[in-house]
């Protein structure tokens, strides 16, 4: 796919974390979260990001807004180069490129009201003032299913489940394009997820949105992706059609974090893959593929060569055993 096919093209992307230490508390290695990936984000369509906690999912999608600098690598935005924006040009792209945090209960100011957080972000890029901005806030919360009598209230007052919906209001009062949804659904009941589910999908087909959608499970993350990445230990290890990778997946680690999902049928038998020994560290990971500590699949050239992330028929792998 070209960049100008894409809405958002992430190349080669790298996000180290220096450690310090030693006399002088000079540089002694890196924490390397994110290690070169790549990927394009279609217009209207919602590519899902998965993989353990400590993969660099997270940290791939603050890096793409540069709420984290990039150690290296460029993002793409309708064509546009956001790795080389000055501060006012970065403010201008934040119009169009916004957040859905993890956690509810720390993504909201507890001093500001419900209206005020939501009409902030308008504030700041100067979208409608006055009685305008209060009906635009107005509306941000019915259509995010709660009311006008909540812009009042403060977020002490609402539920989890609540207060995501608030924070999804903010995300959508300057009118973005893109939405990066950072594990939005991880930190409430089961029973709410699906509510917040639901509601991103249907705003994406009302406000023609684009979604970055990052979950630490497949299960959740297969209802509302179009294309879904697996990442692990900072690497993108297979990318395919949502559909497709359900039904086939090619990487060993896709294949376990495939058979953690049950089957929600009554005496149905799932196959658990359970994985050996703990996931490397990021500030010192294996030679060769970065999963082969760990796979039940792996041969010898593994652990000597770090295989390519390339495209097997409509979907890319990296992997020596798929051909």
């Amino acid at each position: 796919m070209s960049s100008q096919e894409a809405l958002l093209s992430v190349r080669n992307l790298y996000k180290h974390f220096p450690i310090r230490g030693g006399l002088l508390g000079g540089q002694i290695g890196a924490v390397r979260a994110v290690d070169g990936v790549s990927f394009d984000v279609k217009r209207g369509e919602t590519l899902g990001l998965v993989g353990e906690s400590g993969c660099g999912k997270s940290t791939t999608g603050l890096a793409v807004l540069r709420l984290i600098e990039p150690t290296a690598g460029e993002v793409l935005f309708e064509g546009q180069s956001i790795t080389q924006f000055n501060k006012q040009q970065l403010r201008s792209f934040r119009r169009y490129a916004q957040i859905v945090f993890q956690d509810p209960y720390a993504s909201l100011n507890p001093r500001m009201s419900i209206g005020d957080i939501v009409a902030e972000p308008m504030m700041l890029h100067n979208i409608a003032s006055g009685v305008e901005r209060t009906q635009r806030v107005d509306k941000l919360l019915k259509v995010v299913g709660l009311g006008p009598q909540h812009a009042r209230r403060y977020p002490h007052e609402f539920s989890g489940g609540q207060r995501q919906r608030i924070g999804i209001a903010r995300a959508l009062a300057v009118g973005p394009k893109l939405v990066i949804c950072d594990e939005p659904v991880s930190a409430l009941d089961v029973s709410i997820q699906s509510q917040i589910l639901n509601l991103l999908v249907d705003l994406q087909h009302e406000m023609g949105l684009t979604y970055l959608f990052i979950a630490h499970g497949l299960n959740v993350i297969k209802h509302i992706s179009d294309r879904i990445g697996v990442m692990y230990l900072g690497k993108m290890v297979e990318m395919a059609d949502g559909n497709e990778l359900i039904s086939q997946p090619l990487h060993p680690y896709t294949k376990t974090l495939l058979s953690a999902i049950p089957i929600p049928k009554p005496g149905a038998k799932q196959v658990r893959i359970i994985l050996e020994g703990d996931v490397p560290s990021p500030a010192n990971p294996p030679s060769g593929c970065r999963f082969h500590t760990r796979c039940p699949e792996r041969i010898e050239l593994c652990s000597q060569e770090e295989p390519e992330f390339r495209q097997i028929g409509t979907r890319c792998v990296a992997c020596h055993l798929v051909q």
